[in-house]
This record gives structure tokens, C-alpha cells and sequence, in this order.
């Protein structure tokens, strides 16, 4: 099997956290956390990562600003051609950071808004002043001119509020939407009953497709792989063909990506296919990351669309779909099993 391009790496480079989110995949506390790879060691890894390509680096966590040696992993990241990213709750931006950002060669960063309002948005994240963090985060970007996204996962909790959360997004200057539709792993087990039901994701998922060309930043939808089938039906029906100049990146890509075009690598270095699909694909304490990308069984497994399980293995979407991997492995133990979220039904069925 050909070994794919390896396009993104979620690198969640410390668990730390100054919040205490109800949705974290990783459970997500002050910490500190044992184990947590040493400077050395990330540049090692990056090293190794460049054998294999360019991609991009999300800097994570936990809260990446916790890390004392965050720039100097990014600027080294930087040098060795990669486009570091970092993902952050907002908080804890300021001008100095931000400053320090853009000299270590970060492109854009991602701010999470989960509430269009600082009562419902601090209510998720359970610390009050959040939304005002990340609002005064954005004034900073913007007034050193650098590109930020929003990202909002989105529960029973907060999806009437989505519509808000877009206009806010427009409003504030936003490069990108990103919406994130819950995978109960970590604390978002407790949210299991927040879970908005499949036909609920169909009716949201439609309504983004709506938003294409209605508003001046790029959509994308994140841990929704139905999206790419929807995408894919709505425009064959508007007599539109799915490529770049129609639809920009979504053309380009597909559902699930994880040990496919990306991965994620653990504050301890094990590489998982996704964040939120805990399986251990390779510890890049004993191992290097090239051999990992090329050779791990369960990447290999995962890049196998025709192998999936139930109706996944059967739909004619199943090549820019896929299912959430992790949603199957949540429900049934198996991560080639069928997508639990999905309402499409096959033609071959």
C-alpha cells in the first residue's frame, strides 16, 4: 500500500491546562503531567518528521502557552521548513506571547469559542472571564496582524447558539470557522447525553454546507466526516462540481484523516491516529517517527477504506468520508467498524 502524505501533526505538547473544559478529550487539569518529552526530544522527533514531509504542526495540549520551551520548539519547526500552528484556549495571550509567536514562526493560531455569550461560553469551559480572554486575544491578533480561527464544539449544550458564534467569527475578523462536533472521550464522557443524535448532525451539517457562500471566511468542519458525503451530494445538486475554485480546501480533502493525511503525538510521544482515538500506533521514545508513519499497523489498517465494517465498508462515499474512526471505537471497541452517527444509507444496501 502506497504510504500517504503525511499533510498534519496534532502535537499535544503538554497536558497542562489553566482550564478545566467539560468537553476534554484529555481530561485536562493544572498538572503538572509525568513523562512530558524534553526539548531535545522534540526537536529529535521534528527531525524525523521531516524525513517524511513538511506538514503542518499544531502546537497543543493541555494549553501550549503552559510550556516554557514553546517558542523554541516553533521556531526550530520553522527552520526546518514545517508550518507551525498553534491551537490555544486564549486565555493566556498576550502581547508579549503573541510577539514571540510571530518571531518563532507561527502562521495562525486557533481560539476556542464555545458560547456566543461570556455566561455560556465560561459555563464550558467552568473558569468565569474566559470568553472575555479570548476576545482580548483576538484585539491582539489583530492589532499585530496575526491570522487567527475559531474553533466551537458543538453539543445540545450550544447549537442554537452556533449561528451567533458565525456572525461573531465574521464579525471579530476570523481567517476560519472550524466546528468540532463532540467525540465523548476524556471529561466528554460526562457529555455522552449532550451528544447531539445523527439526524441532528445531518441538519447542522446542512446548514454549514448553506454558510459556503455566505460569508467571507473559510468553513470547516472537524471530527464530521458525513460532511464530505454532504458536501458531495448538495453540490450535484446546485449544478456545482466539486473543486478548488467551488468549495477551496474541502475539494482537496476528505473526512477522516487520521493515519491517513494526519496524526497526533501524546505529551509522553505516543502517535495515535486522532486525539481522540487513543491507540497506540508507535512511542517515539523507542521508535522513530518515519518508521511509525510508514509501518504501523493500525495506520495501515485505517488506510484501507474497503476494509471498514458495516455500512461504511459498503458506501460509495466511504473514499472522502470514512466514519469518525473514534466514535466507532467509543460505541462498538472496534475502530473499523461503521461511523454510530451516520443516517445515510448506502446504495448497496
Amino acid at each position: 500500500m502506497k504510504i500517504p502524505e503525511l499533510r498534519l501533526v496534532a502535537w499535544e505538547l503538554t497536558r497542562s491546562c489553566n482550564l478545566s473544559c467539560i468537553h476534554c478529550r484529555a481530561s485536562a487539569e493544572k498538572g503538572p503531567y509525568l513523562g512530558e518529552l524534553s526539548t531535545d526530544n522534540v526537536f529529535k522527533i521534528l527531525n524525523d518528521i521531516a524525513k517524511v514531509g513538511k506538514p503542518i504542526i499544531i502546537l497543543t495540549g493541555g494549553e501550549p502557552l503552559l510550556r516554557e520551551d514553546i517558542f523554541e520548539i516553533s521556531k526550530y519547526g520553522d527552520s526546518l521548513g514545517m508550518k507551525m500552528v498553534m491551537a490555544t484556549n486564549g486565555t493566556l495571550v498576550n502581547e508579549t506571547n503573541l510577539k514571540n509567536m510571530i518571531s518563532s514562526g507561527i502562521q495562525r493560531i486557533s481560539l476556542s469559542i464555545d458560547g456566543a455569550t461570556p455566561e455560556k461560553h465560561d459555563a464550558f469551559r467552568k473558569v468565569k472571564g474566559a470568553f472575555n480572554g479570548v476576545m482580548n486575544a483576538i484585539e491582539i491578533c489583530k492589532k499585530f496582524n496575526l491570522p487567527f480561527q475559531i474553533n466551537t464544539t458543538i453539543t445540545k449544550i450550544n447549537i442554537q447558539e452556533i449561528p451567533q458564534i458565525l456572525e461573531l467569527a465574521v464579525s471579530k475578523g476570523a481567517a476560519a470557522l472550524h466546528i468540532f462536533l463532540l467525540v465523548p472521550t476524556g471529561r466528554g464522557k460526562e457529555l455522552a447525553e449532550q451528544e447531539i443524535p445523527a439526524e441532528e448532525y445531518e441538519r447542522i451539517l446542512n446548514w454549514f454546507y448553506d454558510q459556503h457562500d455566505r460569508v467571507p471566511l473559510q468553513l470547516k468542519a472537524t471530527c464530521a466526516p458525513h460532511y464530505y458525503r454532504i458536501l458531495r451530494q448538495r453540490a450535484k445538486s446546485d449544478g456545482k462540481k466539486v473543486d478548488f475554485q467551488n468549495f477551496g480546501l474541502d475539494a482537496v480533502t476528505k473526512g477522516c484523516l487520521g493515519g491517513k493525511g494526519f496524526c497526533f503525538i501524546s505529551h509522553t510521544g505516543i502517535v495515535q491516529p486522532c486525539g481522540y482515538l487513543e491507540l497506540n500506533c508507535g512511542d517515539l521514545t523507542k521508535d522513530t517517527f518515519d518508521n511509525v508513519w510508514a509501518n504501523s499497523k493500525i495506520f495501515n489498517e485505517l488506510r484501507n477504506e474497503d476494509e471498514y465494517k458495516g455500512k461504511c465498508g459498503i458506501c460509495e462515499y466511504r473514499k472522502v468520508c470514512g466514519g469518525c474512526r473514534a466514535r466507532a471505537y467509543e460505541v462498538t471497541g472496534d475502530y473499523l467498524n461503521e461511523e454510530p452517527y451516520c443516517v445515510y444509507t448506502p446504495k448497496k444496501l
